[in-house]
């Protein structure tokens, strides 16, 4: 059973030829066979099992119907914990559900755990977990990437057939990559934030991360659309995803940049056969220029951190989560923070707050958001020469747990890629390229223009066809 995509497992519970309950059993033993991943923080037994037979009885017609969903620890999930795996929200558990859980429930699927993440969604590797580090399923001394590592390592193991993850800089993007499954991060405003705990509001999107092309099609189809309680959300209409599974690609133009230096030999290898695949099923290569690409790191770290500074002032152990009592109003905040946050949310908190502060806005936060503004104009030019443009999602295959925990700026640079779509708001996703010698896998990035979701969808389509990367399972899973 756990062998069926998403769809398919749908399609037989809306037919009676599956239950959805025993659909749920499966992966509830599944899930507990696989522990040791650490890629689950909560698990719904009861719940999942109750949702799974209320299912059954009424027949659902949902495009989800009874399929089991893990949800990032970001998302609020009414009467489920939600703690961003970190010790300042420990034991919160929402009064309300996020617009996008809200509407896979509306569709039926069935949520059944929360994902493990770096804390408030800040990190590559899932190491800034309050509650231990993911492992990745095709090499346990590996990192899964992060923040959405959980959800990642999930999908890879079929833990779920769905999952749903966050994406600020590349969230669901790397950690895809390294776990060689499919993630989208949507247009800026193409999916709600209502009900996502928020890191960096100009740059947060919730994403699919799934096995196939197909499932994350259809559950970006599910969770896209306009919400009124998120003043950022379109009102542009939703596509229909699904109609660009199996689309001709036939003189589509992919976009090429010239990769910086720093890319392991593996990753250039799979880019370029990658391309070879994409070639031969009729898309035709141009080169294109994004010359800001160098910068985006450094903006990204001077923007995020900022929004990350305001954001996260609200979690100060006087309405919920952690408190520690000091012997003043100040003591017991500064007591709460240093005990509740992790260094890595300390780090970027201190230094958006120092990024913000007077005298230095000008040169940094203001400067970043200029640079910000190159990079989108850069992408525009970019796409009056292609339709698609195409990278390595990772300049390197998962590193090893530990590798580059002790050395922020190269846990940083692990992003290049992945930073500049979401700077400039652009849709882009990660589709499996292939394996390092170790057999690690290794990520192609494409992004499109705004709302272009659908190009992106057959692109990773024709190259899961015409290749085997995205069947393949880690070994022993």
């Amino acid at each position: 059973m756990i062998e069926l995509t998403a769809i398919e497992i749908a399609e037989g519970v809306r037919a009676g030829k599956l239950s959805a309950r025993e659909v749920t059993e499966a992966y509830l033993a599944r899930i507990e066979q696989f522990a040791g991943l650490n890629a689950l923080l909560h698990v719904d037994r009861e719940g999942a099992l109750a949702r799974a037979s209320a299912i059954d009885e009424k027949r659902s017609a949902g495009r989800l119907a009874g399929v089991p969903i893990v949800i990032k620890d970001n998302l609020c999930t009414r009467g489920l914990p939600t703690t961003c795996a970190s010790k300042i929200l420990e034991g919160y558990v929402p009064p309300y559900d996020a617009t996008v859980i809200e509407r896979v429930l509306a569709e039926g699927a069935v949520p059944i755990a929360k994902a493990n993440m770096d804390e408030f969604a800040m990190g590559s590797s899932n190491e800034n977990s309050a509650y231990g580090a993911v492992r990745n399923p095709w090499n346990q001394a590996h990192a899964p990437g992060g923040s959405s590592g959980g959800s990642a390592a999930a999908a890879a193991a079929r833990l779920a057939p769905l999952t749903l993850g966050s994406d600020t800089g590349g969230s669901v993007r790397q950690p895809a990559s390294f776990c060689g499954v499919t993630a989208i991060k949507p247009t800026y405003g193409r999916v709600s934030r209502y009900g996502l705990i928020a890191f960096a509001s100009s740059l947060d999107q919730v994403g699919p991360i799934t096995r196939t092309i197909g499932d994350s099609a259809r559950l970006l189809s599910v969770i896209a659309g306009f919400d009124k309680r998120d003043a950022t959300s379109s009102s542009r209409e939703v596509e229909d995803y699904e109609a660009a599974l199996g689309k001709s690609i036939r003189g589509l133009r992919i976009g090429v940049v010239k990769l910086p230096a720093g890319n392991a030999a593996s990753v250039e290898h799979a880019f370029g056969a990658s391309l070879e695949a994409l070639a031969a099923a009729g898309a035709e290569l141009v080169e294109v220029e994004l010359p800001n690409l160098e910068y985006a790191v450094a903006t990204y770290y001077v923007v995020a951190t900022a929004e990350a500074s305001s954001n996260l002032a609200r979690f100060d152990g006087m309405r919920f989560g952690l408190r520690v009592r000091g012997s003043d109003l100040n003591e017991t905040y500064g007591l709460t923070r240093t005990k509740g946050f992790g260094p890595e949310v300390q780090r970027r908190i201190m230094l958006g707050t120092y990024a913000l502060s007077s005298g230095y806005y000008e040169a940094y936060y203001l400067k970043a958001q200029k640079v910000r503004t190159l990079i989108a104009q850069d992408y525009a030019r970019a796409f009056e020469r292609c339709d698609v443009i195409a990278t390595p999602t990772s300049p390197e295959p998962a590193f090893k747990l530990g590798e580059k925990s002790s050395d922020p700026l190269a846990m940083y640079l692990a992003d290049i890629y992945t930073l500049p779509p979401s700077l400039a708001g652009l849709p882009a996703l990660s589709t499996p390229a292939g394996f390092s010698p170790e057999g690690l896998p290794i990520g192609l990035q494409l992004t499109a223009p705004a709302f272009e979701e659908q190009r992106l969808i057959s692109v990773a389509s024709a190259l899961e066809s015409a290749t085997d990367w995205a069947q393949r399972v880690p070994p022993g899973f």
